[in-house]
């Protein structure tokens, strides 16, 4: 019984002492990585591009550089406590990673967008997400953006705002927390739920319900769900489209509570917002094309008129018969290309219809006159050139 006993402790002095050498594996992994990241030089820190450029140059493996990024933006950016509740997902991308540049401040938007931002240029594919967290057992009623970057094939999350400090009774104190580098799925699934479950990157994706029941332990009676295969489905659609598949995924895992419910009725407004700029656009089309088509029917009825004018001169002074010809078929071209742009209209509205009837009939009756002209001008040709004058004094079509 006490040679079990000594076995025992052992065993667990061993799994101990190789769990710290692992750890220390780890930690002297990242400081050699880390020291490197910290040594960015100041006049390279104003834009993602030369933050991107150092990286590249510095660091050759993804997970080298997907560390250095965070590190670097964990250590150098501070949370703005002051504006914490500023939280605005739709301004422009291009805002939200020029404010921490500039100010090294900022919230959570910030830090995902100039992570994601930086990770992009440095050939790391990722994505900013946007949700909810539960902290202490309670959800909290803003809502937080984080990251997720594809490293050696595999999705890794990353929460740069929380991993590089905490807020405590209105001041932000700066600490590296490595619990939101490099988490994998299953385990961030705990504390962060997005709006979308997409991206959750779990083949059983958990409700918003489970979210507050803390029932984060993946359930495979649940019907399979191929976040891979979808994710690169999600890739090929149009933005609009990215935007309405979102929207069905987000209201499908229940509405929870009024940031899921405000972010669903932002993506409604969006999509109809969309509906109505594509009805303005095509609208604008419609009108464009009417009025090409008005004005090469008005080219084309001056042009024939020129060509009366000159006829009723007797066509004088004189031309080639070939520039005769050229008179009549330049409004004859015109006007079939008015006709053809009239045809480019699809699925006009009332009035538009209308219109398009009027100066379709319009353009028929010119080209039907046209035509006369042509044929009294072949019968004009065919004569020689002491029978033509009698030619004025003929009616066409007589």
């Amino acid at each position: 019984m006490k040679q079990a006993k000594y076995f025992i402790i052992l065993i667990l002095l061993t799994q101990t002492l190789f769990a710290q050498k692992k750890s220390k594996i780890k930690v002297d992994e990242y400081t050699v990585i880390d020291k490197k990241a910290l040594q960015l030089p100041d006049s390279l820190t104003k834009s993602t591009e030369s933050i991107a450029g150092y990286i590249t140059t510095n660091f050759i493996s993804d997970k080298e550089k997907v560390r250095a990024i965070f590190i670097w933006i964990a250590s150098n950016i501070q949370f703005d406590v002051e504006n914490m509740y500023a939280l605005n997902f739709y301004e422009k991308k291009e805002d939200k990673i020029t404010k921490p540049l500039k100010t090294r401040k900022g919230i959570c938007e910030n830090y995902a967008e100039l992570f994601n931002d930086i990770c992009l240029k440095t050939g790391i594919k990722s994505y900013v997400i946007e949700g909810y967290t539960i902290q202490y057992g309670f959800a909290d009623y803003i809502p937080h953006a984080w990251c997720a970057a594809k490293i050696d094939s595999s999705w890794f999350m990353f929460d740069p705002t929380w991993g590089s400090g905490i807020v405590k009774d209105g001041a932000f104190f700066k600490k590296i927390n490595n619990s939101f580098f490099m988490a994998t799925p299953a385990s961030f699934i705990k504390s962060h739920m997005p709006f979308d479950y997409l991206w959750q990157f779990l083949n059983y994706p958990i409700t918003n319900q489970d979210f507050y029941d803390d029932k984060t332990q993946q359930d495979k009676s649940k019907p399979y769900f191929n976040y891979s295969d979808s994710i690169q489905l999600y890739e090929k659609l149009s933005d609009i489209d990215q935007v309405i598949s979102s929207g069905y995924r987000i209201e499908k895992n229940g509405i929870k509570n009024s940031l899921i419910f405000d972010r669903l009725q932002h993506i409604k407004v969006e999509i109809e917002n969309h509906k109505i700029k594509i009805e303005n656009e095509k609208q604008a089309k419609i009108i464009n094309t009417y009025n090409s088509a008005v004005t090469l029917n008005s080219d084309g009825i001056n042009d024939y008129n020129e060509f009366i004018q000159y006829k009723n001169k007797q066509f004088t002074p004189i031309k080639a018969d070939t520039e005769i010809q050229k008179m009549l078929d330049l409004p004859e071209r015109e006007l079939e290309a008015a006709k053809k742009k009239l045809a480019e209209i699809t699925n006009p509205d009332t009035i538009t219809t209308k219109m398009i009837s009027q100066l379709t009939k319009a353009i028929d009756k010119a080209l039907i006159q046209v035509a006369e002209e042509k044929e009294w001008l072949k019968a004009y040709f065919a004569k020689g050139k002491y029978y033509r004058k009698s030619m004025f004094y003929k009616v066409p079509g007589q």
